[in-house]
């Protein structure tokens, strides 16, 4: 039997673990791996490398992904699926692993309903994709967040400034809250909650007014939504081939509108794709391995058009219909749990 890998969207730590295991355990059960190179172009373009696990098992530590990523959808080009599906069977492939996210999750599941042996894996920062309780690249992507606003905490408490932290997260503020949480920010901003300026300037009014210190550390996602502004705040208009928006701007908005209404020095800064990089953490080595292994098990299992995921501890799997197109959001009750550190 002969298996494909590919990882799609965004690179994400913990995506060579999976790899590592798929090839690990595809060897077990004498199948040929076969990588293919930048996600869903490599199936158009026919860019594969053929996976050994003795030449790729020192890759657990390593963050990015060694069979490289794109945001390529073959649902935007004429007779894609097509020309994925030929090229899947001139490539001899009996089943493929899909790693990624809803978009590449989404590509997985039209495959698949096609008639091609398709399995999923969730991989998202975001930790947006629904009916799993881990995605591959959130917890290290949490701890990087949550060390960079620790650093500027030192430093905003040296200078009685205000510091505005902007942190990925287009429609969900998973890693906003669980960072800024984690770090001891003063407020969290999420896409899920939109906000006032006038309520966000009121809060560090309030905040810088302590005379022993009026340092105030804010974390606000960068799909944030402010009240009475048309739409997220975006970079520029392009949009890539899922059609998303280059978001980005807002901590640099806000900062200014925080600086200009109270006098207070106030900064913004952007970790962005610092957070996706690095060795991924345990969590981010460890549950990758457990999906890479249960993703074989299914194609022996012949249980394609499902995603595995990790339910109270638990490796179950998903019916990709239940999980393409949706979104999972801070719950309201959630944020309002972490309110009450923002007085």
């Amino acid at each position: 039997m002969k298996v494909g890998v590919l990882t799609g969207g965004g690179d994400a730590p913990g995506l060579n673990a999976a790899i590592r295991a798929i090839v690990k355990k595809c060897e077990k059960f004498g199948y040929e791996v076969i990588g293919i190179k930048y996600g869903w172009a490599g199936l158009l373009e026919l860019n594969t490398m053929t996976l050994k696990y003795d030449e790729i098992k020192g890759i657990i530590h390593k963050g990015g992904t060694m069979i490289k990523t794109s945001r390529t959808n073959p649902l935007k080009m004429k007779d894609g699926v097509k020309k994925v599906s030929q090229n899947f069977k001139k490539l001899g492939l009996d089943a493929l692993i899909a790693i990624g996210g809803d978009d590449t999750l989404s590509v997985a599941a039209a495959l698949s309903e096609s008639g091609l042996n398709v399995v999923g894996v969730p991989k998202t920062i975001d930790y947006d994709v629904p009916e799993t309780e881990f995605t591959i690249g959130f917890d290290t992507a949490v701890n990087l967040a949550m060390r960079t606003i620790e650093n500027l905490q030192d430093t905003a408490e040296s200078h009685d400034r205000v510091f505005v932290v902007e942190i990925m997260g287009r429609h969900a503020g998973w890693i906003a809250l669980y960072s800024g949480l984690a770090a001891g920010a003063d407020l969290i901003l999420i896409p899920e909650e939109p906000f006032n300026i006038k309520d966000v300037v009121n809060f560090v009014k309030k905040k810088t007014s302590n005379k022993e210190s009026q340092a105030v550390i804010i974390v606000v996602a960068e799909g944030a939504l402010i009240k009475d502004y048309e739409g997220p705040v975006t970079k520029d208009a392009n949009v890539d081939q899922f059609g998303h928006v280059r978001l980005g701007g807002i901590g640099e908005f806000l900062a200014k509108e925080i600086e200009k209404a109270t006098g207070s020095e106030t900064r913004a800064a952007v970790p962005a794709h610092t957070i996706r990089g690095g060795p991924p953490t345990a969590m981010d080595r460890l549950i990758p391995t457990r999906y890479g292994l249960a993703a074989v098990d299914l194609i022996k299992q012949g249980k394609f058009g499902h995603m595995v995921a990790l339910q109270a501890g638990e490796i179950v799997t998903v019916h990709l219909s239940k999980v393409t197109g949706k979104t999972k959001t801070v719950s309201k009750q959630l944020y309002e749990e972490a309110k009450i550190f923002f007085e």
